[in-house]
């Protein structure tokens, strides 16, 4: 059985921890995009963990955790993030990477750095990890497939090529030093060196787990609204945020997908530029951000504070659907227990008119948020395990987000801790 974790939001939501939880009953975890601009962050008896690349399942002896085709691999990142947890006395992981995932070069993060100097004030917010630069490559087919690496002759001239090619932009459009050839060779032979242990055909190996019977998780980085194609475009991530990408991403059939775990954060935060309709601002803002997650809410990968909001039935109705959700994780509730009132954005007036539809991108930028105000609960929730233990407040801002976005929260996260769950059944009318 293959089930999927996603974000429906910004992405933070919480994923890292849903992952981390359901990778129990795993027998293979497989994150399928995006690269190292992006941390999930766990907690567990081995301590507090922001990954990167390495997929949330590897703090379990029975796991495998696979870096499918669809990643932007960058692989001394990788090789460094493997040590961070050994070092940190969790058990070696079986580690699996796809010889189709594609490499992130040194020059990508040179790139990504450089054009966001060039736009200034009119940057996308980038993380600098080179990941537009690298998909933009993958998808001109001018990529380095980990494959290629152990194939030196072709190595050889495709390095001289690119080169070339990328020299030019350097030189005429960045004013910055050239790429040396030889140098660059180099540091692929050094990438081939660290990565060869792990290498294999991973679509032949899920094939052949499923036909096993095996229980695989795909892990997804981001959410919704940083989808390239159904996002907040421009200011999107360069590889799809959507658990439909995570049969291509991993190299399985589509069909196999059969759960898919859609996590919303019981309020909003995103990292980076971008329409944000329920953002609030000021002392409002930073008290819940200092509040929020885990130590705050600051970015795992760049350690930025995180932009704040109201929870957002619209954005997240809409990332659900797109999702396909078929279960929502409603995580950092016990967050909100300071709050006397909470608001929550239930539609969107653009233009005069109100909307509970997402739209584009343009009239994202005109939105106001509707809210509506619910009262809050004032009190910690945190260790409570049973949804009905919950003060009635709690439990109406839970039932009231359900019954507006449409989609069945299956499970609440009150903690940071693993074991900080509450499982419960819909009341959602079909």
């Amino acid at each position: 059985m293959v089930k999927a974790v996603v974000g429906a939001n910004w992405g933070d939501e919480g994923k890292g921890k849903i992952t981390d939880m359901l990778a129990r009953e795993a027998d293979i975890v497989v994150r399928f995009q995006g690269g190292a601009n992006a941390g999930h962050t766990i907690v567990n008896n081995y301590g507090k963990f922001a990954l990167h690349t390495l997929p949330s399942g590897v703090f379990y002896n029975h796991t495998t955790s696979i870096i499918g085709n669809g990643v932007a691999l960058d692989i001394p990142t990788l090789i460094d993030e493997i040590k961070s947890i050994t070092d940190r006395n969790v058990p070696t992981p079986r580690i699996l990477v796809s010889d189709r995932a594609q490499i992130v070069m040194p020059y990508h993060v040179l790139f990504d750095q450089y054009e966001e100097e060039r736009l200034g004030g009119k940057s996308f917010g980038s993380t600098k990890s080179g990941i537009a630069p690298f998909y933009s490559d993958k998808y001109a087919k001018i990529g380095f497939q980990v494959s290629e690496l152990f194939e030196e002759e072709l190595l050889r001239e495709k390095v001289a090529r690119v080169v070339e090619q990328k020299n030019v932009m350097l030189e005429h459009l960045y004013h910055k030093p050239a790429i040396d050839s030889a140098q660059l060779l180099e540091t692929l032979h050094a990438y081939r060196d660290m990565i060869a242990p792990y290498v294999c055909d991973v679509s032949v190996y899920l094939d052949e787990a499923l036909r096993a019977g095996k229980n695989i998780l795909l892990e997804g980085q981001l959410g919704t609204l940083k989808d390239p194609d159904h996002g907040i475009y421009p200011m999107v991530t360069s590889s799809s945020t959507l658990a439909a990408y995570g049969a291509i991403g991993a190299g399985i059939p589509p069909y196999e997908i059969q759960e898919i775990y859609t996590v919303c954060k019981a309020y909003s935060s995103a990292v980076g530029a971008g329409a944000f309709v329920s953002e609030i601002f000021g002392d409002e803002a930073q008290e819940l951000r200092r509040r929020g997650g885990d130590g705050g809410e600051y970015g795992a990968k760049t350690g930025r504070p995180r932009r704040m909001g109201w929870f957002d039935c619209v954005a997240s109705r809409y990332g659900c659907r797109l999702q396909g959700t078929t279960k929502v994780c409603f995580t950092v509730l016990d967050v909100l227990g300071y709050l006397d009132e909470i608001p929550v954005c239930t539609g969107y007036e653009i233009d005069g008119e109100v909307t509970t539809q997402f739209p584009v991108t343009a009239k994202l930028e005109k939105a106001k948020p509707v809210l509506t105000t619910l009262p809050g609960w004032k009190s910690d929730i945190r260790g409570i395990r049973n949804y009905e233990d919950l003060p009635e407040n709690c439990r109406r801002y839970v039932e009231f987000i359900e019954e507006q976005i449409g989609y069945p929260i299956t499970l609440v996260s009150n903690g940071p801790a693993r074991d900080d769950v509450i499982y419960r059944k819909s009341t959602l009318k079909k």
